[in-house]
């Protein structure tokens, strides 16, 4: 989730890192950060969201066939030969509201145009690659998770949690392992460092490129890890560096999807982003957690 407009700031700019030497339009901040919130439920609620996916299934060379619900039905067919994927569709299905008359091969969501997304009733489902492996993910919005969602909690707004950061830059930008839940490692882009202070202590994180993407994926845990936040860590996007600075605001720090569903194949922090203090900002642990 991307932030939103940077707030405009009263320009008592103070050396160090740390937005506790800066004013800042409290009100203003509090409201976007409000409005930052609304926004995460509103997308949370959609029909396609990371609350409606009930599984993920890796797909084999060959034939395979695939049970999307618990209930046993329906049973997709599909082959997979190198990187394409072709589906075997029955009349009940359709991409953009046509229905499939044949085989049809499934863009999968590395693709520039992909990924192809089929629908059956309330199910959806479409193929995402993951290093070297095809699975199918699928979606249902009539999903129990979506039906009892219990909504989300946050740590009150603290403009101390809105840092400005100093960027020292990687030349050339550096690449860095990053894990999944799934236990698969894959090597990410970080084009520099972010350097911050809290409680005149200095701390730093990297941030990767996310494809398609300007702003910075901020991947981090903290000490609230073990408490009161997901376990595995939060996510967190900040805007790009502007004359050596960025502003990160920790308010906007948010649960991974892995945090709903068991199914999501959630990146997890890289060992530099485990921060040793507690960052009570943002949003908390979830009441339904999946894990």
């Amino acid at each position: 989730m991307k932030p939103f407009v940077a707030l405009a700031l009263a320009t008592t700019l103070a050396a160090g890192c740390g937005l506790q030497e800066k004013k800042i339009d409290t009100t203003a901040h509090t409201a976007d950060v409000q409005q930052w919130q609304k926004t995460r439920a509103e997308r949370l609620a959609k029909e396609d969201s990371w609350l409606t996916l009930i599984g993920l299934h890796w797909l084999t060379d060959g034939e395979n066939s695939v049970t999307l619900t618990k209930g046993g039905a329906p049973t997709v067919r599909l082959t997979r030969s190198g990187a394409t994927t072709t589906l075997h569709p029955d009349p009940s299905m359709t991409v953009d509201g046509k229905p499939l008359a044949g085989d049809t091969p499934l863009l999968a969501d590395v693709d520039e145009k992909g990924p192809t997304l089929v629908q059956m009733g309330s199910v959806r489902f479409n193929v995402i690659k993951r290093g070297e492996r095809y699975g199918l993910r699928v979606k249902d919005a009539e999903s129990e998770v979506r039906k009892n969602f219990k909504g989300l909690e946050y740590y009150p707004i603290d403009p101390k949690w809105r840092v400005e950061a100093r960027y020292e830059a990687y030349h050339p930008p550096k690449k860095i392992p990053i894990t999944d839940i799934t236990g698969m490692t894959s090597d990410s882009i970080s084009p520099g460092a972010i350097v911050f202070d809290v409680d005149g202590k200095e701390y730093r994180l990297d941030p990767i490129i996310e494809d398609g993407s300007t702003d910075y994926f901020i991947i981090f845990r903290d000490g609230t890890s073990k408490d009161t936040t997901y376990p595995a860590g939060r996510y967190l996007y900040a805007a790009p560096p502007k004359d050596g600075k960025m502003v990160v605001d920790f308010n906007k720090a948010y649960n991974p999807p892995c945090a709903f569903t068991d199914f999501a194949t959630c990146p997890l922090p890289p060992l530099q982003n485990r921060l040793p203090v507690r960052v009570e900002a943002g949003e908390k642990k979830y009441a339904g957690a999946a894990h």
